[in-house]
């Protein structure tokens, strides 16, 4: 039964090859026979164009120029060339020259048939060659389409599913040949809910965490204005700014949270079209100069006008969170240098540069988890998430990060698109 099912294969195999190579034999043809049909026109025309030059001396545009057959015998035609009083200059008998450039064509023509022919037996085993993969791929398919199990069988891979236990790094084992292809796909896919499990779980526990400071320094100054804030001004003022700065601190980590949530469940969209990266950069150094007064800054454009399509408000809020960083942990006084460029592969980048503290090396390979934070970094005020997102825009635009970084000397961050 087994030799009858590969016959069948082999035959509908041998039905789709012959399929295929006759549409393209039939296309090769195609292609000869406009090439000799163009062949033969250029000839004609050539012959015609030498004739005129040779015994007029010129070829004029506003010459009038026909064909005429006597007694519309095709052996007695003429091609006739007259100036611009009417009056005949050139006469020229065509059906001698025709006969010849027909007679070029047809050898041409024979040429081409005769490399169609030899090449059929190269060209049938070339597309066979190809169409054995795909013919092996259908093979397996199919087994695998018919292959049936036992009620045994499907009890064991049942029993083996009840079996697991809720949270354990156990995997399942059916302990059968058989067997194998469905444990192993189904042991993939329980690793890969396992670690989303996790990353859900330390990404609630981590925002529980962030949103419970702030809530209780609010609580603690609002127990401070009840007890003493009405009639102490000093504690008014006091509580009235922490609030207010927690409160900010809080917004901001809600936004970002959301911002993330949003882009996880796909809510959030791009809106594509023709961004100058210079123009872009440029516009973020001129507010940085404005907006952080502690440190100079140096913009450093591309030589070239670089256009891309892309998210202009997005890519602006990816560079401000590398560009707020590179404030944040450099010495007031120390420069940051923002630029663009073109790398040697050819692609686009737009780079920030800073003197601060820099990374480790270990450090590096998380400073896109969100709420990761360094611990020369955790000194700083920060939430923890605007790199997740910074790289969550990063990867829409199908671009990636470049970092190179020095403790103690400083980090240049590219984004490369």
């Amino acid at each position: 039964m087994k030799v009858k099912r590969n016959d069948t294969e082999t035959k509908r195999m041998t039905s789709i090859a012959r399929k295929l190579h006759w549409s393209w034999i039939g296309r090769k043809i195609s292609l000869y026979a406009g090439f000799d049909f163009l062949l033969f026109i250029m000839l004609l025309a050539g012959w015609i164009c030498d004739q005129e030059f040779t015994k007029i001396g010129r070829i004029d545009t506003a010459y009038e120029r026909s064909l005429f057959a006597e007694a519309d015998r095709f052996g007695n035609l003429v091609y006739l060339v007259k100036d611009t009083k009417g009056q005949t200059i050139l006469e020229l008998p065509v059906y001698p020259v025709l006969k010849i450039i027909v007679l070029v064509v047809l050898a041409c023509m024979a040429l081409q048939l005769l490399s169609v022919i030899f090449s059929y037996l190269g060209e049938d085993k070339s597309i066979r060659r190809i169409l054995m993969p795909i013919n092996e791929i259908a093979l397996k398919a199919d087994e695998l389409s018919k292959l049936t199990f036992s009620e045994d069988k499907y009890q064991q891979i049942e029993d083996a599913i009840s079996s697991l236990q809720p949270g354990e790094a156990e995997l399942l084992s059916f302990g059968d040949a058989e067997l194998q292809g469905i444990e192993a796909a189904m042991n993939n896919l329980l690793i890969r809910m396992r670690d989303s499990q996790r990353q859900q779980a330390r990404f609630v526990n981590d925002a529980s965490h962030e949103l419970r400071t702030p809530i209780a320094v609010i609580q603690g100054y609002a127990n401070m204005l009840e007890r003493w804030g009405r009639e102490d001004k000093k504690v008014l003022d006091e509580s009235i700014t922490a609030i207010l700065h927690e409160s900010d601190h809080m917004k901001h980590l809600v936004e970002q949270l959301l911002f993330l949530a949003r882009g996880d469940a796909g809510k959030t969209q791009l809106s594509l079209a023709p961004v100058s990266l210079n123009e872009l950069m440029r516009e973020i150094y001129e507010e940085s100069l404005m907006i952080d007064e502690k440190h100079p800054y140096r913009f450093r454009p591309s030589g070239e006008e670089i256009t891309i399509t892309a998210d202009e408000g997005m890519l602006k809020q990816a560079v401000r969170i590398l560009a707020d960083n590179a404030a944040k942990y450099t010495k007031d006084g120390d420069e940051i240098v923002l630029g663009t460029g073109r790398a040697g592969n050819g692609r686009v980048y737009l780079q920030v540069q800073d003197s601060g503290i820099g990374m480790e090396e270990a450090d590096v390979a998380h400073m896109f988890e969100r709420f990761y934070r360094a611990d020369d970094a955790r000194t700083y005020q920060g939430t923890g998430l605007g790199l997740s997102i910074a790289k969550w825009i990063v990867d829409k635009h199908r671009g990636h990060f470049e970092i190179l970084s020095r403790t103690g000397l400083g980090t240049r961050i590219r984004i490369v698109l």
